[in-house]
């Protein structure tokens, strides 16, 4: 649709020009010949340009009258050559540009133009902000197990605080999402949030990239550069794979959580920051303790509020969920034929162990959907990844990967009871066990009922 411009002019030969003038460059027009009349016709307006000297009310005053109706149109004023106290009072109220009289088209347009753009990209930017907080809210965390809900309400009490967050889980559970929803209920969800990648960053490069480093600091350092942390000053830096951070880096993480201050790589001047840690790691970190590679004070300071997210397998319930939600997310990016889900479809879904968690899951959904030709997601369009199946002979993979044997055996007996609906005999008859034997395994495994 054409933007209208509001003319609002007394003299009606001028009103008249500019009116030719915008309808000429593509624009719809109203006019009003004093401030009274342009109150009726502002609402369907995109810009207003007005003179400031009108019959009874002024242009200021129609300026205030707007922005006290919280009106996001912009205004552009025109006023007397010379007026320049005039036209500053006008900025102040809320007009977005002026015009002195006597004024070009072309000056005209340029300022239309140029006001129109800012509109356009003030509300492309609204709707990216809502389109962003709504990715981090809750309700598009999919996670309808007692497991993931009770994870909510814990994100909830935490996100409000400054408190360091340690996240568990294996990889692909959804850690990141988490910690971004965590920045995102927190007083800090308009500054900065900064992931740092501590696999990915090579330990002769950690210090420079976390840290930043001065002029000369090192062969190739010609600039001053800020790191990261100076980067979330005021917000928030999320340390994925902590466990991977080597020791000599590990003191200037506590440095930060003790103290909030730091040097650049090659300074002696202290950096005072402002910023919330949360931490996340698929490793086990009191493991690493007792293996003397992560220090025990750094694994006090970054355990404050712990919060594990169980693997896939363990919350099957919350699959059916995941994948409609997936099939719905995909739709639009992949242009698929496919519109919904087969039960039978779940079902299979439901069978896998999912070693890859909630990332594999979704990956399986688009190679699916790629491949599928019907609008229906059935049974036989899954294409599950059994590669690591294939290796189960051999020495190394015998067991699923990342798994012990006892994590192997509980994973077998929580299916059985779940395909029994919880039912001990039925289980115990899947498993071929006793009912007496699979109680004690359950009581081994922490399940008394």
């Amino acid at each position: 649709m054409k933007p209208t411009v509001l003319v609002v002019e007394d003299e009606e030969k001028l009103r008249r020009v500019i009116e030719l003038q915008l309808k000429a460059a593509g624009y719809d027009v109203e006019q009003a010949g004093s401030a009274e009349e342009a109150r009726k016709l502002a609402e369907r307006a995109d810009l207003i340009l007005t003179d400031l000297r009108l019959p009874g009310i002024s242009g200021l005053e129609l300026l205030a009258d707007l922005r006290s109706q919280n009106s996001r149109t912009p205004v552009i004023v025109m006023t007397a050559f010379g007026s320049v106290e005039t036209a500053v009072e006008a900025m102040k109220a809320g007009a977005v540009d002026f015009l002195p009289k006597p004024f070009s088209l072309d000056h005209l347009m340029t300022v239309v133009n140029k006001a129109l753009e800012v509109k356009t990209l003030r509300a492309e930017n609204q709707e990216l902000r809502a389109e962003l907080s709504q990715r981090y809210e809750f309700d598009n965390i999919i996670g309808r197990s007692g497991a993931m809900r009770e994870i909510f309400a814990t994100v909830t009490r935490v996100a409000p605080t400054r408190a360091t967050v340690l996240l568990c889980g294996e990889s692909g559970v959804g850690k990141d999402l988490i910690a971004r929803a965590i920045h995102h209920h927190s007083p800090r969800s308009g500054k900065p949030f900064v992931k740092i990648n501590c696999t990915a960053l090579p330990e002769n490069l950690m210090e420079s990239e976390l840290f930043g480093y001065e002029k000369g600091a090192f062969t190739g350092a010609n600039v001053s550069k800020p790191g990261k942390f100076e980067h979330a000053d005021t917000g928030t830096v999320f340390l994925d794979e902590i466990g991977d951070v080597p020791p000599s880096i590990q003191v200037k993480l506590l440095r930060i959580l003790q103290e909030r201050e730091f040097e650049r790589l090659g300074s002696n001047k202290t950096k005072h920051i402002d910023v919330r840690v949360l931490a996340a790691t698929n490793v086990d970190l009191r493991a690493a303790l007792e293996q003397g590679t992560f220090r025990e004070d750094l694994y006090y300071r970054l355990n404050v509020l712990p919060i594990n997210i169980p693997p896939l397998r363990e919350r099957k319930e919350d699959i059916p969920y995941l994948a409609r939600y997936f099939v719905k997310k995909l739709k639009q990016d992949l242009g698929s034929p496919v519109e919904s889900i087969s039960e039978a479809a779940i079902e299979k879904l439901l069978e896998y162990y999912w070693p890859g968690n909630v990332r594999e899951l979704e990956n399986v959904i688009e190679r699916s959907m790629v491949l599928a030709n019907d609008p229906v997601l059935d049974a036989e369009d899954i294409r599950l990844d059994l590669a690591p199946k294939a290796r189960a002979a051999t020495a190394d993979s015998f067991l699923p990967e990342g798994m012990t044997l006892d994590q192997y055996e509980q994973s077998i007996i929580r299916e059985a009871l779940n395909r029994a609906s919880g039912n001990k005999s039925q289980a115990a008859r899947l498993l071929g066990l006793t009912r007496n034997a699979l109680r004690y395994r359950l009581s081994q495994m922490g399940i008394e009922s």
